[in-house]
């Protein structure tokens, strides 16, 4: 069995410390989804922006782990990193959401999924990992 859970990013990065714009929302449902190897999931993702054309990201988050940029769509397209270029993850933008639809599932794919709208962190994921975290390393975010 696997075991996906998914949470979303709805927040900017500053210098030390996050901080929400509010018109922008986005909303995952929280909890687990559990599913055998060789099936697909398709994980929900939902947005609010003012924005004409928005971008959304997919972000993969194994244990022990910082979250790793997955792919980035908008409008007709979707640009994807390099470790996920294969058919099985896919993202579009329909209306108000941007369903991941990850097919046949390994176990390589349990992990924590996130959803952000843009402006994010694409090209520098230790600078996000380092401000998901407090001085005292406490967790800022419930990630698990």
């Amino acid at each position: 069995m696997l075991h996906f859970n998914f949470q979303c990013f709805d927040f900017h990065l500053g210098l030390e410390k996050l901080t929400c714009k509010g018109e922008d929302k986005v909303m995952q449902p929280s909890g687990d989804v559990i599913a055998a190897e060789g099936d697909t999931v398709t994980l929900d993702c939902t947005f609010e922006t003012s924005r004409a054309g928005p971008t959304l990201f997919w972000y993969k988050q194994e244990v022990d782990d910082y979250p790793k940029y997955m792919m980035k769509t908008y409008l007709a397209s979707v640009e994807k990193a390099p470790e996920f270029q294969q058919d099985r993850f896919d993202a579009k933008i329909d209306k108000k959401s941007v369903p991941l639809k990850i097919q046949k599932l390994q176990l390589s794919d349990s992990a924590v999924y996130y959803c952000a709208l843009q402006p994010t962190v694409t090209g520098n994921n230790k600078t996000l990992y380092k401000n998901l975290w407090s001085k005292d390393k406490r967790k800022l975010h419930n990630i698990h």
